[in-house]
């Protein structure tokens, strides 16, 4: 079965392994979700992530979740840029998320990156989604 939309599928499935309790989630692995993983891991959002051979050419990504005093370091992740509506932002116009507190990852044509360092860097792009 095809996905329609890869990235909101990890997202939710990070969300509700949270909100259960798991200690990991499994996805199906794509370059772009190991980019987006890779953001949320420097971020701290996430413990790790390791691309797992299922054997036929196809992989997994294991996600280590991260909690916080029981919670789930995760406290709101949500899509902003949908198949049906795709949302661009130039360098300057930015979305905080939060007032700077969470982050947006954004896909530039330098690579997957948070808000803070696309603004840095000045490069706008695709706003995929937003983290708190």
């Amino acid at each position: 079965m095809a996905l329609t939309h890869p990235i909101g599928d990890m997202l939710t499935r990070i969300r509700n392994g949270q909100s259960a309790g798991k200690e990991s989630v499994c996805v199906p692995a794509s370059k772009l979700r190991e980019s987006v993983l890779a953001v949320l891991k420097d971020e701290g959002y996430i413990n790790d992530f390791r691309r797992i051979d299922v054997g036929k050419g196809r992989f997994d990504i294991t996600v280590d979740l991260k909690y916080v005093g029981g919670q789930g370091a995760i406290q709101e992740i949500s899509v902003v840029s949908k198949p049906g509506r795709r949302m661009y932002s130039g360098a300057a116009e930015m979305p905080k998320t939060l007032g700077g507190l969470g982050i947006s990852i954004v896909s530039t044509p330098k690579g997957v990156m948070t808000d803070h360092k696309a603004r840095i860097a000045n490069v706008g792009g695709e706003v995929l989604c937003r983290v708190v």
